[in-house]
């Protein structure tokens, strides 16, 4: 039986349904694109088209996605502009500075270097955290009892995976899927705040 305090609790959480961005002809490639806009492959636009029968008859409030192309092109496939889609910059990638472009697999070598120390031209992961907290700051001030649909990419979900999971940076880069099946798809993570 459902209390008073329980429907008080429910109409202040915000409901988050987090989505990477389909694959890219980057992740193709295995080059790391960091802020760079980067192109859906046709695999990412297929997936950002299946990933519609998935969401279906899920309700959302809104969609926020990065403003970087990639993100934004698979927000608008799977949503097909029937829920607002705001572009927040907060949702970027890590900026990988001088290793944007470069091997992927050499940048996701480097992660737990990066934990604090921002990559050469670039920033940190915390860098990314402190964006991400920024962000759910202003989904709890703003959109209290709604749910969300992010599309964004790997560092902000590791940093929601360290913010709401309480996990350690270490914890949650050792931890993640793309580790153990790299240029693997996955379609969504939830999170409450």
């Amino acid at each position: 039986m459902k209390t008073r305090r329980d429907e008080m609790r429910r109409k202040k959480t915000v409901s988050i349904t987090y989505f990477v961005h389909g694959t890219t002809t980057d992740n193709e490639n295995g080059i790391a694109t960091g802020w760079k806009p980067g192109r859906l492959s046709k695999l990412g636009i297929e997936q950002s088209i299946k990933l519609r029968g998935l969401v279906k008859g899920k309700r959302f409030d809104n969609v926020f996605c990065s403003d970087l192309k990639r993100a934004a092109e698979s927000a608008r496939l799977t949503f097909r502009n029937k829920i607002p889609v705001v572009r927040d910059k907060r949702l970027r990638e890590c900026n990988y500075g001088v290793f944007t472009g470069k091997d992927a697999g050499k940048v996701a070598s480097l992660m737990e270097k990066h934990i604090n120390k921002p990559f050469p031209e670039g920033e940190s992961y915390r860098d990314v955290e402190k964006r991400i907290r920024d962000f759910i700051k202003d989904l709890k001030k703003d959109y209290a009892g709604k749910r969300i649909a992010v599309v964004a990419h790997q560092a902000p979900q590791l940093a929601l995976d360290v913010i709401i999971k309480g996990k350690t940076w270490k914890q949650a880069i050792k931890e993640d899927w793309r580790r153990k099946v790299p240029k693997e798809w996955r379609p969504g993570w939830s999170y409450k705040l």
